[in-house]
């Protein structure tokens, strides 16, 4: 009896175990899209931030007299990088917070004409610059 229910029905059954796995997929696929796109909109915003960290930590270093390189005001960008990387995986939000480190040891020396500092700050930023750049290419 049941038998030949499933087969007058078989149809129906098909289509419906069909919708159903096309429902869980395509749910399953635009949660992932949505993931990779936050990923994404927050990698371009952390890249942004820090080519402007970039400008001021070289006009620090290289042109003491120009306002532009005045790091109390790039705390704002090493903070928000920091926030943002919390949008990001688990390495990006280490390199932040690695990033916040160097620049905490280092950022009152950079107008001092210390090599070193700036090197230590420069280097970090470029890290953390391509561990975004890696994050943001390994998306699918």
């Amino acid at each position: 009896m049941i038998l030949k229910q499933v087969k007058q029905n078989a149809v129906a059954i098909i289509s419906l175990v069909v919708a159903l796995s096309s429902l869980g997929y395509n749910t399953w696929r635009n949660e992932a899209s949505e993931a990779n796109k936050t990923t994404r909109d927050a990698g371009f915003f952390m890249m942004q931030e820090l080519s402007e960290l970039q400008e001021i930590v070289l006009y620090a270093r290289f042109d003491q007299n120009d306002q532009r390189g005045d790091t109390k005001s790039a705390w704002s960008h090493v903070l928000a990088i920091k926030d943002v990387s919390y949008a990001m995986p688990e390495n990006v939000q280490h390199q932040a917070q690695e990033l916040l480190r160097v620049w905490q040891e280092n950022s009152d020396n950079l107008q001092a004409d210390e090599d070193a500092s700036y090197q230590k700050v420069d280097q970090s930023i470029d890290e953390m610059k391509l561990e975004i750049v890696t994050t943001i290419q390994s998306l699918k």
